[in-house]
C-alpha cells in the first residue's frame, strides 16, 4: 500500500487554503484543487491519512463530470498534468493524479442537497417532525425509507464546520430566487444521472450534496462531485430499511473513533492501521464499481 499524502508543499508558492481535505493553488483567475488523503470525521482531520484516498475521490469527481456535462457547465479545465504550471508538472509525486485546474467561480455559499432516502440528519428531523428542511413527508416512515420522490434540502455551513439544514425561503434570500431555482433543478437532474447509473451497477445514491456557483453569468457546477466524502452510497444487494445501511464511505474510521472513549472536542487519536486498509477498500470499491475502472 503507497504511502498516505497528507500535506503538499512547493518552494515556489504557498496554498491559498488548506482545507479537512483539499490543498488549493491560487493561479490568478484559475485555481488548481489538490485532494489530499487527509481524513476528517466529526468535523476533525485526523494525524493519519488514507493512502491514495486524494486520487479516488479526483477520479470520481472526473467521471462524474463527463457524465453530467450535458446537464451543466462544470468548474473543470484539466486534470492532466501537462497543462499545468511548471512547478506542479515537477512535483509530479504530489500533484499526478489527485489535482484539476479549474476556473475561479463566483461560489454560492449555500450546499445544494439532494436527498432520494431518509438518512442522516434527514432521519433525525423526520422523527420530530414528519419533515425534512421544511418539507412535510408521508408517515410511516422508517430510517433509510426510499422518498416518494428526491428532495432538495439546502444547507449552509456554521462557523465550526457543522452542516446547518435550512429552508429553501432561506436559501432564497441568501442567493436570490433565481439563482437558487437554477441551481436547485440543476443539482437535481445531476442526482438522477448519478443515481440511475449507480443502480445500473449495483449501488443505491442515497443522497449527495452539490456546491454551485457563478461563471461569466452563468450556473456553474464545482468541488467535487458523487464521490464517498460528498455523498452516502449503499450496497444495493444489502439494502434494509428500517436500519442504518452498510456504506462505501468512512464509516470503518467513525465506528473506530466511537469505541476509543475520544471526546470530539479534542485532536482525534491516530488511526490504526486494519482501519485505514478497511477505509481505503471501500473508496476503492465505490470507485471501480461506479466507474468501471481499477486503475487510479
Amino acid at each position: 500500500m503507497t504511502t498516505a499524502l497528507s500535506n503538499t508543499y512547493l518552494p515556489s508558492r504557498k496554498p491559498l487554503h488548506r482545507g479537512k481535505v483539499r490543498d488549493i493553488y491560487d493561479l490568478g483567475d484559475r485555481l488548481l484543487i489538490v485532494a489530499t488523503d487527509r481524513i476528517s470525521a466529526f468535523d476533525w482531520v485526523n494525524p493519519v491519512g488514507i493512502p491514495d484516498k486524494g486520487k479516488i475521490l479526483t477520479q470520481m469527481s472526473l467521471f462524474w463530470f463527463e457524465q453530467v456535462k450535458d446537464i451543466v457547465r462544470t468548474h473543470l479545465i484539466s486534470a492532466d498534468l501537462a497543462d499545468f504550471p511548471a512547478d506542479f508538472q515537477s512535483a509530479a509525486d504530489q500533484f499526478g493524479g489527485r489535482s484539476m485546474l479549474v476556473h475561479k467561480c463566483e461560489m454560492f455559499p449555500v450546499e445544494f442537497v439532494i436527498r432520494g432516502y431518509l438518512a442522516g440528519s434527514g432521519w433525525k428531523e423526520y422523527q420530530t417532525t414528519s419533515s425534512v428542511c421544511g418539507i412535510a413527508l408521508p408517515g410511516g416512515l422508517l430510517e433509510s425509507s426510499e422518498l416518494p420522490r428526491p428532495i432538495f434540502t439546502p444547507a449552509t455551513k456554521a462557523t465550526d464546520g457543522h452542516d446547518i439544514n435550512i429552508s429553501a425561503a432561506r436559501a432564497a434570500e441568501m442567493i436570490g430566487t433565481g439563482w437558487l431555482e437554477r441551481a436547485a433543478e440543476a443539482a437535481q437532474r445531476v442526482y438522477q444521472r448519478g443515481r440511475d447509473l449507480s443502480e445500473q451497477r449495483g449501488i443505491i445514491l442515497s443522497d449527495t450534496k452539490f456546491e454551485f456557483g457563478m461563471l461569466e453569468g452563468g450556473l456553474v457546477l464545482a468541488d467535487e462531485v458523487m464521490t464517498p466524502d460528498s455523498s452516502r452510497f449503499w450496497p444495493a444487494d444489502q439494502y434494509q430499511p428500517g436500519r442504518s445501511q452498510p456504506s462505501f464511505d468512512k464509516q470503518f474510521v467513525r465506528d473506530w473513533l466511537e469505541t476509543t472513549g475520544w471526546d470530539k472536542n479534542s485532536p482525534p487519536p491516530p488511526l490504526p492501521p486494519d482501519v485505514v486498509e478497511k477505509t481505503r477498500a471501500k473508496y476503492l470499491e465505490a470507485y471501480r464499481k461506479l466507474t468501471g475502472k481499477n486503475d487510479i
